[in-house]
């Protein structure tokens, strides 16, 4: 096998913006892109690979052709046919919603569907641009329908102004949402539930209000008050930093202006590259080689013992995450 690139699955929102299409420099005239999605294995939205002899197989058409070859003897074992992790690059010219994502236990029960786990990485952000994570003081169930009910939710999430470089972990329970302004990109566990707490009593063009899922949301929800619901690092020019561990993914970034080389021989997943900033080019122990510029994503199958990475001389930031 060698390293996959995918076409990108360009979503239109109602609070989409205009960054992805630039950042990703794609030919596109469609407008309000809220999300493009990298790396997809969701039922109906099936990322396609672009290049080399896979191109046009789906994703998981791949998982089922290669198998542990492709993700790993144990993720095989653990996912099945499934792949394991959806990456999005989001761009928000409103408010989201105030969401919440059930946990694998709930998931499974209420929906026969994996829980969501995410992170966030911010890419870019405008002047006063803030994502909401957690809760600033501790609520009881009854006082967050009471809350729901007068608006005044928001008055108890914290709320955080954001820059470039900005991450937030975001296990399954967490209650939070992303701000108009932030441009991120997320890695979650492929699942599409969603819980929608609050949406700013909007309106779309014929009057309606989105669905919300108060009652849901309710039971979803870790109540819990922490004292800084960051990911604080400090990044490390040419070496790897770590941003998460956790069950679902493992997530470092690597800011380079030299030749590195990164030994995967021992780790039994795939590997995915993402890249926020600059170009380079990834080059496989098998001589397969191929270039990333910013905005661009990259597969790399666990049969890929080792790459090389080599930037160019504006250098290169890339986001690492693999089960």
């Amino acid at each position: 096998m060698y390293p996959l690139k995918f076409e990108p699955i360009l979503k239109q929102t109602i609070w989409g913006g205009d960054k992805i299409v630039p950042f990703k420099h794609l030919e596109s005239d469609l407008k309000g892109i809220g999300e493009s999605w990298e790396i997809s294995g969701v039922a109906d939205n099936e990322s396609v690979v672009a290049n080399g002899p896979d191109k046009g197989y789906t994703l998981n058409q791949l998982v089922r052709k290669y198998r542990d070859e492709l993700v790993g003897e144990s993720n095989y074992a653990r996912f099945g046919d499934s792949f394991p992790l959806l990456i999005k690059f989001i761009d928000a010219r409103q408010d989201l919603s105030i969401q919440v994502h059930p946990d694998d236990i709930m998931a499974k029960k209420r929906h026969n569907s994996k829980g969501k786990t995410e992170m966030w990485y911010v890419i870019d952000a405008d002047k006063d641009a803030k994502l909401r994570s957690g809760f600033s003081e501790s609520i009881t169930p009854k006082e967050y329908k009471d809350r729901i009910h007068s608006n005044t939710i928001t008055d108890v999430l914290q709320e955080y102004d954001i820059k470039g470089g900005d991450v937030f972990f975001l296990p399954a329970g967490r209650i939070h949402s992303i701000g108009a302004g932030a441009f991120i990109a997320e890695i979650q566990q492929t699942s599409d539930v969603t819980y929608r707490i609050y949406d700013f009593n909007r309106t779309d063009d014929q009057g309606n209000k989105r669905e919300l899922h108060t009652e849901l949301a309710k039971e979803a929800i870790n109540y819990e008050v922490l004292d800084d619901y960051r990911t604080k690092y400090e990044l490390e020019k040419n070496e790897p930093v770590e941003l998460v561990a956790c069950p679902y993914f493992t997530t470092s970034i690597y800011d380079m202006t030299e030749d590195i080389s990164c030994d995967y021989s021992e780790l039994d997943s795939f590997v995915i590259f993402i890249c926020v900033e600059g170009e380079c080019t990834v080059v496989d122990n098998e001589g397969n080689e191929i270039s990333m510029t910013a905005g661009e994503t990259i597969l790399l199958p666990a049969s890929v013992l080792s790459v090389s990475i080599l930037p160019k001389e504006s250098g290169v930031k890339i986001i690492e995450t693999y089960v």
